[in-house]
């Protein structure tokens, strides 16, 4: 994760991320997981709450904001609100390119490490 992305932005950048993240969760979550469609199968409806939970957390955000766009892309052709779904899709892909931010479980986990080098430890008398 760490090669894939360079950096893990914090402060309102980060912020950023973060929001942008719920907001593609939220939309997979109404239009996919909650909506009364029938033409939305179990599964895909079982998909897209693991995929709102994983983006949530910050996990594998690359991947599963691919997933929802693939998904919401499925089901642009024919349906009533295409704008919307067309913005879901924007926004899935933007956050896939975008990484997952410093306040995420991806940024914890394979986030750039700072080694931090210290002298011997103990005391050490020179008349030893």
């Amino acid at each position: 994760m760490q090669k894939l992305y360079a950096m893990f932005p914090a402060g309102w950048p980060g912020c950023a991320l973060l929001l942008l993240r719920l907001s593609v969760a939220a939309h997979a979550l109404t239009a996919g997981a909650l909506a009364q469609d029938p033409r939305v199968p179990a599964w895909i409806r079982l998909l897209c709450v693991l995929a709102c939970l994983l983006l949530t957390v910050g996990f594998s955000v690359a991947p599963v904001a691919a997933l929802l766009a693939v998904l919401a892309l499925g089901f642009f052709s024919g349906a009533p609100d295409s704008c919307e779904i067309l913005y879901a899709i924007v926004d899935a892909v933007a956050l896939a390119i975008l990484g997952p931010g410093a306040f995420s479980l991806d940024a914890h986990l394979y986030g750039r490490r700072e080694i931090v080098l210290t002298g011997r430890s103990g005391k050490h008398d020179a008349n030893e």
